[in-house]
């Protein structure tokens, strides 16, 4: 069907992106007033209502998300397909990036040139999706006839968005969720952009200065005589060889770029879009125990103090708002521990796991599951919504605690989401899920404080991310494919039952 073709972005399109980040490189500040500049400069006294009203990002339903009943013959296909509708939305962000002296011109035009056009190709990929789940037998949602539309979202909505309470799964992961307390913060005079070097983000709204953050950092389920509380700790590097790329071969396998943005791998040294089972057995590992060849990545963090990295003229980097100096972490523990109200079972071959949501900016914050603090503070606030402003002397901290619930079948579901789950308040597992080791993972960068001046924010730092999710710190994720031989996954089972600290 066509789904490994990748359309092309006019010269004009690419040309304008590529202006947008060169406007950024004397310095980190915003472009915004710049890049937007012809949105404002003819409309007089109508500037800050014009700006406050502009459309800064679209919002399209999550297809994938509703799909939780593909039947194994008809995913490879859907995949594709969820992949063409993320690179629809890429390529609507970013006429809408490139056309705002037309938008300013036509209140109309957003609506007509941008989100109808996409709606009308949106249906198409829809009705290919729900034509390959009835071919095989299968029985398409009926809601999926509903999800072609997108709308546009101002910053104002944007920002409101991401500062939703956490709901949904990832409140149960150790009772560190939270949203910082500190979403009742202005904008900082950013309403009319998204900022950042390429114009896409981050905003000052998106920083905090984490010692005025409250302690939120709530208390660990009890643990029961049963538990089992050993710790398993695998060390495979911080990506010091710069394996990186732009694909995603739990989402979008065989499609080139299908992330749309920048990961670190460690782990498993072979690990692309078009990587299978077997491949993974032959792609020797970074990690210390050459047993573990799982795969561990996660999308890396730049600075965006005007400098440029290697990929700033490649898709998934500079050209998908991807710009700045990527940082290597100087930490990267990985860790697998026990459930408090039990014995864990072993992790199947190839599991996978993803944990956290690229798309909270338009999807909310029903799947998030970020973390962002610093060191000396990890006990008592972990943020979600916001990245810290650290004191002199503390580097930053980005932490996940995956599912820890798997449903004893599967090792992936068509939404890549139910067949693992978190466990509940208690710990508990639920609806006939296994417990099993859950993967945890501290991520530290050595990074330079941002600034915060008349609301604008200087050499910020973001996580990479899809063009349109505007790199919010809620969007951070990581993903996971359990790989390992000569009974490592056994040995990690009876390491953690029997209350043991092993690596």
């Amino acid at each position: 069907m066509g789904r490994n073709t990748r359309k092309r972005r006019t010269p004009l399109a690419t040309k304008a992106i590529a202006a947008s980040a060169a406007l950024a490189l004397g310095g980190g500040g915003l472009i915004w007033a710049n890049y937007y500049a012809s949105a404002h400069e003819t409309n007089g006294q109508n500037t800050t209502k014009a700006a406050t009203a502009q459309v800064a990002t679209i919002t399209c339903p999550d297809v994938g998300q509703q799909l939780t009943n593909v039947p194994n013959q008809a995913r490879t296909e859907v995949d594709g397909e969820l992949a063409n509708l993320d690179r629809q939305i890429t390529d609507a962000y970013q006429r809408l990036a490139t056309t705002r002296d037309a938008q300013s011109r036509d209140a109309s035009f957003v609506q007509n040139s941008i989100l109808q056009p996409l709606k009308e190709r949106r249906q198409v990929i829809i009705d290919r999706i729900q034509l390959e789940i009835n071919r095989v037998g299968g029985s398409a949602p009926d809601s999926l006839d509903g999800l072609a539309g997108c709308t546009g979202a101002t910053a104002n909505q944007t920002n409101t968005n991401a500062g939703q309470d956490n709901t949904g799964q990832q409140q149960n992961t150790g009772g560190q969720q939270q949203n910082g307390g500190q979403q009742q913060n202005n904008n900082g005079g950013q309403q009319q952009g998204n900022g950042g070097q390429a114009g896409n983000g981050p905003v000052a709204a998106d920083f905090v200065d984490i010692t005025k953050v409250g302690r939120n950092v709530q208390a660990k389920p009890k643990r029961s005589r049963n538990a089992s509380t050993g710790t398993f700790t695998t060390r495979c590097g911080v990506n010091a060889n710069k394996n990186h790329n732009t694909d995603n071969v739990i989402v979008a396998p065989g499609v080139a770029n299908g992330a749309h943005h920048l990961h670190d791998y460690v782990g498993n040294q072979k690990v692309n879009a078009f990587a299978s089972n077997d491949t993974f057995l032959q792609g020797g590992t970074s990690c210390q125990n050459k047993n573990d060849l799982s795969s561990y990545y996660w999308p890396v963090v730049r600075v965006q103090d005007g400098s440029q990295d290697f990929d700033q003229d490649a898709d998934g980097g500079g050209k998908e708002g991807n710009v700045g100096r990527i940082l290597t972490p100087v930490q990267a523990q990985i860790k697998y521990v026990g459930s408090p109200t039990g014995k864990v079972v072993a992790m199947p071959q190839f599991l996978r796991i993803i944990t956290g949501d690229a798309k909270t900016t338009t999807n909310g914050l029903a799947n998030a599951n970020a973390h962002w603090s610093c060191t000396g503070f990890e006990n008592k606030v972990q943020l979600t919504t916001q990245y810290p402003i650290c004191p002199r002397g503390s580097n930053v901290v980005r932490t996940f605690a995956f599912q820890s619930c798997w449903d004893g079948q599967n090792i992936d579901s068509a939404n890549h989401r139910t067949h693992v789950a978190f466990a509940d308040a208690r710990g508990n597992c639920q609806n006939g899920f296994k417990a099993i080791p859950q993967l945890t993972m501290r991520l530290v960068y050595k990074i330079t404080p941002p600034t915060l001046q008349n609301g604008v924010v200087k050499n910020a730092y973001a996580v990479d991310g899809f063009p349109e999710q505007l790199h919010k710190p809620a969007t951070d994720h990581d993903d996971f494919i359990s790989v390992t031989t000569g009974g490592l996954a056994n040995k990690i089972t009876n390491c953690v039952n029997r209350g043991q600290q092993c690596q």
